[in-house]
């Protein structure tokens, strides 16, 4: 994640003193402490270039009563792992588009025939999912001896 000029990642030592900060080091609140109304890019997958823009709307407390993290709105599904960033996934939607395209039956071993790239998400499913990690990440209480 890149704030202004400054970024936050897992640490490479291959990578220098310029590279990333550590991003166990900090919190998400303290990384976005004065970013309301700022945008901030988010690098997924090095290896893919799926970089995204992320504007900050609002900061408010955290409540109790919901669990985080919350996802407020897609527009979108998401493409597939591994689908070769975003030039490998246009071009897998244009081979898979076309049957005759040099391509087209790599595009549907990848994506599936019945791949929607318009396709709404399910947001209930995917708090669901959110709500089944944050379980198994929870810290554990230690039984007495």
């Amino acid at each position: 994640m890149t704030f202004g000029h400054t970024g936050f990642g897992t640490p490479d030592p291959s990578y220098g003193f310029d590279g990333p900060l550590d991003a166990r080091k900090t919190t998400l609140a303290q990384a976005l402490e004065g970013m309301w109304g700022k945008t901030f890019r988010y690098l997924y997958d090095f290896g893919d270039a799926w970089e995204h823009s992320v504007k900050i709307q609002g900061i408010a407390p955290a409540d109790p009563n919901i669990g985080y993290p919350r996802l407020l709105d897609a527009t979108v599904m998401q493409p597939p792992e591994d689908s070769g960033g975003p030039w490998g996934y246009a071009e897998k939607l244009e081979a898979l588009a076309d049957p005759a395209h040099e391509y087209h039956e790599e595009a549907l071993d990848a994506l599936g025939d019945d791949h929607d790239p318009n396709a709404q998400p399910n947001i209930d499913m995917i708090h669901a999912s959110f709500a089944a990690l944050a379980k198994k990440w929870a810290p554990r209480t230690r039984k007495a001896n």
